[in-house]
Formats: structure tokens, C-alpha cells, sequence
């Protein structure tokens, strides 16, 4: 099932994936903060994981699957490689200890969200998300983005 494209103005038919990964581009171009979001992003979808998972693991499973098929209706590519980071990142809850798992994930979650607005500081634009909460599901696809274009892999 492919995605369906969007058609603008200038009669150009987009996929609506391309679409909102070049919108959350825009305001990610430094180096620098392109590198901090990359690893912002995965330990921030880590710690949501981990607290969601904290409160219920099968409710963790339940928010990996919503948010799988949100991907899978943008690019089917990017949500198989989203299904992968999801499930490592599940595997390794466990390993964690059980009665502080949310005071880690807290932490975690605390420190890369200061780390993403330090970069959007050395950026000079805000997040993507004050216009569009969306943004909050694209910035993973968008780092999962980079790793597939630096693969030579299409999505």
C-alpha cells in the first residue's frame, strides 16, 4: 500500500511523508543540532516508552502499535524500521530495574528535551512542534530519515 500523494498548487505531487520531513527540516539544517537530534530523539521515545511501560507494558505495546500505524500510513519502509527501534528498545525495559524505571526514563527524558532546545538555540528556530504537535511523531521518522538516506535506502 503506498501512500497517498498530496497535490499543491504548483501541480508537484508530494507524499505527504516528504511533506512533513521537509517541513521538520527546515528548522533542523545546523550540524550540530541535527546531530544532538539524533540522539535526543531515540533516548526522548525511549523514556516515553519506559514511563508508559512503568504504568503497564502491554500499554507501552499499545502506544508502539498506534503510533506503527500512523508510520505505516506515511511511509511502510519507515514504520518497519520504526517497528525494529521500537522493539529493541522494548527488549531492553526489562533489563532495567523495575521499581525505578520511571526515575530513569524521567531523567532521560528531562535531559534530552534540554539537549533539543539547546540545539534549537544554536539553530536560531523553534521546534517544529510549537506550530504542529504532528511534529512530535515526525522528529523520530526524521532521524530514522537521515539513517536511511545515508544507507542509500528509500522509504
Amino acid at each position: 500500500m503506498e501512500p497517498s500523494p498530496v497535490q499543491y498548487a504548483s501541480g508537484v505531487r508530494r507524499r505527504q511523508i516528504d511533506v512533513l520531513l521537509s517541513r521538520y527540516a527546515e528548522s533542523h539544517l545546523h550540524p550540530v543540532n541535527e546531530i544532538i537530534h539524533c540522539i535526543c530523539v531515540p533516548a526522548i521515545v525511549f523514556a516515553l516508552l519506559a514511563l508508559v511501560w512503568s504504568a503497564h507494558p502491554l500499554a507501552a505495546a499499545a502506544a508502539v502499535m498506534t503510533s506503527l500505524i500512523y508510520y505505516f500510513f506515511l511511509a511502510p519502509r519507515l514504520a518497519l524500521g520504526m517497528l525494529l527501534m521500537a522493539s529493541l528498545m522494548l527488549a531492553l525495559l526489562p533489563l532495567l530495574p523495575a521499581g525505578r524505571i520511571w526515575q530513569i526514563a524521567l531523567l532521560v527524558f528531562v535531559l534530552a528535551w534540554i539537549g533539543q532546545f539547546i540545539g534549537h538555540h544554536i539553530e536560531g528556530k523553534k521546534p517544529s512542534f510549537f506550530d504542529d504537535l504532528r511534529f512530535l511523531l515526525v522528529g523520530p521518522l526524521f532521524v530514522l530519515g537521515l539513517l536511511y538516506r545515508r544507507c542509500g535506502w528509500t522509504y
